[in-house]
């Protein structure tokens, strides 16, 4: 961040266009990737997601009250185990991205996910806020909770979300150096897309979440601060409904990311099953984990530009 002579952060109408064109082109989307027909020949991909963060948000800030950590660990406890019968009963596979420490306190729910067909992705060390922490800090982290991980349940992940849902400077080498297939933590579109960095197409598939489809907006509760729960679960059930709707029209991708310890609870599952069941409804829907939606992006990106992708802007030249 470029600083004035106070060393304070300078005010950004005085940047230069070199400096603030230099921000904005560090991380772009690049080519949308999205094949003219999904697997199956179904119009459309549905990517379900949960993040099992449990008990490790109030540990990443050093809260250790009870109550605290009992807020997480209602979902390892309960939700996690609703969560997966009913995707049973719905036979969806998912994707569940889990810290390590989460994993470590509960390894037998990691592996359950695993044995029961779905996906087990990176998210962080102990939720931490990968951009305040320094490249080694980081690699370190990513790297221990991936070794982590495959030593719980004999697999390797191939994806990651970061903690912050968001990257630091670094974040993007990191997962480069580790050998990540996708990353899922980044807003720049509905549908997947390769990152590109300072002009430079990575190979990396971004499969992109939005705070519209996520439980926590809607359901989180801070008892001492101001966030309150201020949506009725049929409410979020409709916004839903409306996103994949538009996913179905366009044949793109309808992606959610929930966590076991806020939709876990019993009216929230009911909305989240009447989801399933609208969708389920519709013919032609390819329901995948994240890593088979990163596959299918990735043969995109390996075959002939003839695929729906988005036309860009041609890049500035000085």
């Amino acid at each position: 961040m470029p600083t004035d002579d106070s060393g304070l952060p300078a005010e950004s109408w005085r940047w230069t266009e070199q400096t603030w064109r230099g921000h904005v082109d560090a991380l772009r989307a690049g080519r949308r990737l999205v094949p003219d027909r999904w697997p199956g020949d179904a119009r459309v991909a549905v990517a379900l997601s949960f993040d099992s963060d449990h008990e490790t948000i109030p540990l990443r800030d050093g809260e250790t009250s009870p109550g605290r950590l009992a807020q997480g660990e209602y979902g390892a406890r309960v939700g996690a185990a609703r969560i997966l019968d009913l995707l049973a009963r719905h036979r969806v596979p998912a994707t569940f991205f889990m810290p390590a420490v989460s994993a470590l306190i509960h390894p037998e729910e990691a592996r359950a996910y695993t044995a029961d067909g779905h996906e087990l992705a990176v998210h962080g060390w102990i939720h931490e806020r990968n951009t305040l922490l320094g490249r080694d800090d980081e690699k370190e982290l990513t790297a221990r909770a991936l070794d982590t991980l495959e030593t719980l349940t004999g697999r390797r992940p191939v994806g990651i979300r970061t903690p912050s849902w968001d990257f630091s400077d670094s974040t993007l080498d990191i997962m480069l150096e580790l050998g990540f297939a996708y990353d899922s933590s980044l807003m720049a579109d509905d549908e997947p897309y390769e990152i590109v960095a300072t002009g430079r197409p990575t190979g990396l598939v971004e499969i992109p979440v939005d705070w519209i489809r996520d439980d926590a907006p809607y359901f989180t509760m801070d008892r001492y601060g101001s966030v309150r729960p201020h949506s009725r679960p049929r409410d979020v059930l409709e916004i839903w409904a409306d996103e994949f709707d538009a996913a179905y029209r366009d044949g793109g991708v309808f992606q959610l990311t929930l966590h076991p310890h806020v939709i876990g609870h019993r009216s929230r599952l009911v909305a989240l099953s009447g989801l399933l069941d609208h969708i389920a409804a519709h013919p032609g829907v390819w329901f995948a984990t994240h890593a088979q939606l990163a596959d299918s992006a990735r043969a995109v990106l390996a075959g002939p530009t003839t695929s729906r992708s988005v036309p860009h802007a041609p890049e500035h030249t000085p």
